[in-house]
């Protein structure tokens, strides 16, 4: 997340330099959203250091879920820059000029872009590795910017060739509707996991293949239910034994589906309650 913030500030510089430059809206677009790259990394980086905290007495399963804190203020962020962007876009469309020395407003920024692709792919390989929520959001938002920044280059391209300066503003008023789609992505997300969402299904399925593997020594399981909170997961399983098992032995049973699990799923949190089976 360091690295994301100092990819920040360099691109904020490049892409700044070139909107001065040149005059582009659309140049000046591309900024605004590395702007919000920044404030993205900077609250990103908070929710890490949060979600890393041991759990306490006042959140006894931890702060996982600080995580999505950090989403949805990204995703806020976002539709306020986009707003911004698409006003100043309309400003420009109704008021056309034409782009001054785009050969160096292009090479700035596609000085930024590179940067940008970089960094967006070291933080979602990383955010997997690490199963991150923060991680991989921050690392697609980045590609995301790289994939604007294409558009503008194209379309200042286009401006420099074809002498249409209204081309320039429709080409922001495009950047910033990407960028509200990004932002709805994100605030999606976070919503989705403040809401207790279920872990994904193929994780789910890991755990119930080795709960199946107990079903030979007389253990039968109730339904699954678990809980995704950042890199953390919380899995609720009711077992029913035989009733004639004693405490002692049905709680060995119960340590090495928690042994498996962790194994399999680390940062996997496993609560186990048991029932006599019923005959």
């Amino acid at each position: 997340m360091w690295l994301s913030v100092a990819a920040a500030i360099a691109t904020i510089l490049l892409k700044a330099a070139a909107a001065y430059i040149t005059g582009s809206v659309g140049f000046l677009s591309d900024a605004m959203e590395s702007g919000v790259n920044l404030v993205a990394a900077i609250v990103a980086l908070i929710a890490l250091k949060v979600s890393t905290k041991p759990a306490d007495e006042n959140h006894h399963f931890g702060h996982g879920k600080a995580e999505y804190l950090s989403a949805l203020v990204e995703g806020l962020m976002i539709f306020i820059a986009a707003t911004s962007i698409i006003w100043a876009a309309v400003g420009r469309l109704m008021n056309p000029r034409l782009i001054e020395q785009p050969g160096i407003g292009l090479v700035l920024s596609s000085v930024a872009s590179v940067i940008n692709l970089a960094v967006g792919m070291l933080l979602i390989r990383k955010g997997r590795q690490y199963r991150s929520v923060t991680l991989v959001a921050d690392g697609k938002h980045l590609l995301t910017d790289v994939w604007t920044s294409v558009g503008v280059l194209v379309g200042i391209g286009l401006v420099w060739l074809t002498k249409w300066p209204p081309l320039d503003p429709i080409i922001a008023l495009l950047v910033g509707v990407n960028i509200l789609w990004t932002g709805y992505g994100l605030l999606k997300r976070s919503m989705i996991g403040l809401l207790s969402a279920a872990i994904p299904p193929e994780e789910e399925a890991q755990i119930e293949a080795i709960l199946e593997e107990f079903s030979a020594v007389g253990v039968t399981f109730l339904p699954l239910r678990t809980i995704e909170a950042g890199r953390q997961r919380q899995v609720f399983v009711i077992i029913q034994v035989p009733p004639d098992w004693t405490v002692g032995y049905t709680h060995d049973i119960c340590d090495e589906i928690e042994e498996r699990i962790e194994a399999t799923l680390p940062r996997t949190e496993t609560f186990i309650h048991a029932e006599p089976l019923s005959t």
